[in-house]
């Protein structure tokens, strides 16, 4: 489950994914194998996908324990060779980190 604070240490990733509608089904059904295959990695904490109605895009909400854990899970061999169909899915795809700035909650 997201651990959304301020402070508490979580490295966070958010990629944003430009897709064609109509490859919009299969790279998230990609990006699901991906994300099964990171939580196995260490320092893993959370994942979450999201699809834009329009199916122009997808979003990729990933925390890790710390950023060179984050690295490593990235650049492991399997992530980089197993799914090789995604990149000719997907027209971009921007990760970036982000710090939590404001956490509103009820």
């Amino acid at each position: 489950m997201p651990d959304i604070h301020r402070s508490n240490g979580v490295v966070t990733q958010i990629t944003t994914v430009d897709v064609d509608p109509k490859n919009q089904a299969e790279a998230l059904e990609l990006m699901k194998e991906r994300a099964r295959f990171m939580a196995t990695q260490p320092g893993f904490v959370s994942i979450s996908l999201h699809s834009s109605a329009d199916k122009n895009h997808i979003v990729n909400y990933v925390q890790w324990r710390s950023r060179e854990q984050l690295v490593a899970a990235h650049h492991a061999p399997e992530f980089r060779e197993k799914w090789p169909r995604f990149g000719e899915l997907i027209k971009d795809a921007e990760p970036c980190i982000y710090d939590v700035v404001m956490v509103e909650e009820k």
